[in-house]
């Protein structure tokens, strides 16, 4: 299956304990990169992130945020009254020394680690329902992966059916091509004053010939695209196989410019690597 490495998918989810957003992003890249920005309460889930995009995903960076607001933490805030005299106190002590005008205020304070404190966190019940939800929203991030995909490939298809029929009009014209440099080369041979000995004539000609003769370069074209056909309904991570197969298609493409013998084979050519490059571009999306 053709999947695109772009997608973007995003979960919302109330219940009793919290609120939670996930927000997971993918773009292309050579190789699975996974980021993760998580508040500290739910840092140990990391890990089961890791090994469930691992077991869904092959390529491409992904980046997941969660945003988790616990409904408790309104209700159950408290303030540590023992360690704000303390750290009144200080302050007083130090501002006995710097001088007046440096008093901590009241919101300072309420900074400082521990001043306040929270409710105990059920923090295995959050986890199961971040977890959860996030498999939600990796379901819709693959969705739209596989949506993006399908549309790539009908794009990829197209190019393919170009590049086949551009190659078939060079196995049309070719002999007409060479009939014509054939017609060409004897007339110029005839406007000598001297007599041209046939047989010579016949070498220069089979020369030409094996000079301007792309068969070979038409066969592997063929194949070549049979086989880019077979990838894109193959099963896994094709996008690397892809792009390699683009190198072999720009390849053939550019023996066949240089055996150009005409305006019409040079302008198939130029044709055929700009559908090549636009079939390369996208492929760079495919996972």
């Amino acid at each position: 299956m053709t999947l695109s490495m772009t997608a973007f998918a995003r979960k919302d989810q109330q219940t009793d304990l919290a609120n939670y957003t996930w927000e997971i992003r993918s773009v292309n890249s050579r190789y699975l990169e996974l980021h993760f920005r998580l508040p500290e309460s739910l840092r140990a889930i990391e890990g089961a992130l890791r090994e469930r995009l691992r077991k869904q995903l092959s390529r491409g960076k992904v980046e997941c945020s969660l945003r988790f607001n616990p409904l408790q933490q309104e209700q159950d805030l408290t303030i540590n009254a023992e360690l704000v005299a303390q750290i009144n106190q200080a302050a007083d002590d130090v501002h006995g020394i710097i001088g007046p005008g440096n008093a901590l205020n009241a919101l300072e304070i309420l900074k400082w680690p521990g001043v306040i404190s929270q409710g105990d966190l059920d923090q295995e019940l959050a986890s199961k329902e971040a977890l959860a939800l996030f498999d939600d929203a990796l379901s819709d991030l693959i969705a739209m992966r596989e949506r993006e995909g399908a549309e790539l490939k009908v794009f990829i298809q197209q190019r393919l059916d170009g590049i086949a029929e551009q190659a078939a009009n060079v196995k049309a014209i070719l002999p007409d091509i060479l009939q014509a440099q054939r017609d060409h080369l004897k007339s110029k041979l005839d406007a000598l004053v001297q007599e041209v000995d046939p047989d010579r004539f016949e070498q220069e000609m089979v020369i030409l010939l094996q000079k301007a003769d792309v068969d070979e370069e038409l066969d592997r074209l063929e194949a070549h695209l049979k086989e880019v056909g077979r990838t894109l309904n193959a099963k896994g991570a094709i996008g690397r196989r892809l792009d390699f197969m683009m190198q072999e298609l720009n390849r053939e493409a550019n023996t066949l410019s240089s055996k150009s013998i005409s305006h019409l084979t040079t302008q198939i050519a130029v044709e055929l690597k700009v559908l090549i490059e636009q079939m390369r571009e996208q492929i760079q999306n495919i996972e």
